[in-house]
């Protein structure tokens, strides 16, 4: 058996960074710009009021009034040149007119007709928003997985499009005669397929394109078919079959070429990875809980690094443990836990129950504790590892 390490450097050697394609910003949450974005402009493009009142020359006192000979407003500049003894009305991110060095806001001033008169205690700050204060012209952008707040960004720089990885197309293939779709009506000796709909979830959060296929029997034949229909996908996850059963027929499969297969792990030690027909290919353990925590520890990891992520391998975070726990034997653990609010670092428990086939406890838990190969006993307030699900 491999450690858990060891099989995720095989895992992310499978899979290589996609090409990229144009996608216009409108259609680029949550996509993975892979080329830096470089910015067509200033912004602001010129120095911009960043309040509304009014647009002066120098740095009147209390009492000091001003001819008020125009207006300025977001989408519409004041043309003229400003002059000593004069003002200009002037909204928010309106351009400031030539001349202004100063725009006084508009609650330190009393206006009577086309004049206006500072009031005492009136704000000394400039208000104005020199060009270019946000960025510049030539300005970029690094690559990154796009949130909202990018796309705003990216708009301001007036860039329509951007270069994306394209979506990695992920095949999920659940397999085994025990399983039957929700909604149908199992027989007494079967189960309700379930693994497959939240890796597809975990796919497609992920940024990915998950397709998921028909159930694929306990027959080469069926098995066959079913891979078939995987053409053209960038990654092939099948779920179950991966054991040394009579019926795991997976590991099998004609065209497979081996990577690793098993390894220190709970839950999850029947796990593959390898390829098939030269397509990356990843064999999940049958068993809910193993299938969903293999997916967080390596399918996503393929997902990222297929979308050009540099940093795919997740990053465990620190909590403090809530209760003892005894030393660890010879596989890695990823216990099921639920965090709680702490000063600085939070609180992690595990459950007492962390059989691999209670999906109700996995709804509950929102960390997974690691314990390393043979770790030492662990005391309540000992600082331990987790990942956040």
């Amino acid at each position: 058996m491999i450690s858990v390490e060891e099989a995720l450097a095989h895992c992310l050697a499978l899979a290589a960074p996609l090409p990229a394609e144009t996608v216009p910003l409108a259609q680029a949450a949550g996509r993975w710009m892979c080329e830096p974005a470089v910015a067509r402009r200033d912004q602001p493009p010129f120095p911009a009021s960043a309040m509304d009142g009014y647009a002066v020359q120098g740095n009147p006192a209390a009492g000091d009034s001003f001819d008020v000979i125009g207006e300025a407003g977001a989408g519409h500049a004041f043309s003229g040149t400003l002059g000593a003894g004069q003002a200009v009305r002037i909204f928010t991110g309106a351009p400031v007119p030539e001349g202004a060095t100063r725009v006084v806001i508009q609650e330190d001033v009393i206006r009577d007709g086309d004049r206006i008169t500072v009031r005492s205690g009136a704000d000394s700050g400039p208000n104005i928003r020199p060009s270019g204060q946000d960025f510049r012209t030539g300005d970029s952008l690094s690559p990154r997985r796009l949130r909202p707040n990018d796309l705003a960004l990216l708009a301001a720089m007036n860039i329509p499009t951007v270069q994306a990885t394209r979506k990695p197309v992920v095949a999920l293939i659940a397999t085994g005669d025990e399983l039957v779709m929700p909604g149908e009506d199992p027989a007494p000796d079967q189960i309700i397929a379930s693994n497959s709909f939240a890796l597809k979830a975990m796919v497609e959060a992920e940024g990915g394109e998950a397709r998921l296929l028909p159930i694929a029997r306990d027959t080469e034949a069926e098995l066959a078919t079913v891979l078939g229909l995987a053409e053209g996908a960038d990654l092939i996850v099948t779920i179950g079959g991966a054991s040394v059963g009579d019926h795991d027929l997976v590991g099998k499969a004609a065209g497979l070429t081996h990577s690793f297969w098993k390894l220190a792990l709970r839950p999850g030690k029947p796990l593959m990875a390898g390829r098939l027909n030269d397509v990356p290919m990843l064999g999940l353990p049958g068993n809910p809980v193993s299938a969903i925590v293999c997916g967080h520890l390596f399918l996503l990891p393929m997902v990222r690094a297929m979308l050009g992520d540099p940093a795919p391998t997740p990053l465990p975070r620190m909590a403090r443990l809530a209760v003892d726990l005894p030393a660890n034997g010879p596989r890695a653990h990823y216990m099921r836990a639920r965090l709680t609010a702490g000063d600085g670092l939070p609180g992690i428990a595990p459950f007492d129950r962390q059989d691999s086939a209670l999906l109700s406890i996995l709804g509950q838990a929102d960390a997974l504790l690691i314990r390393p190969i043979d770790a030492p006993p662990c005391r309540a307030g000992d600082t331990v590892p987790y990942l956040p699900l």
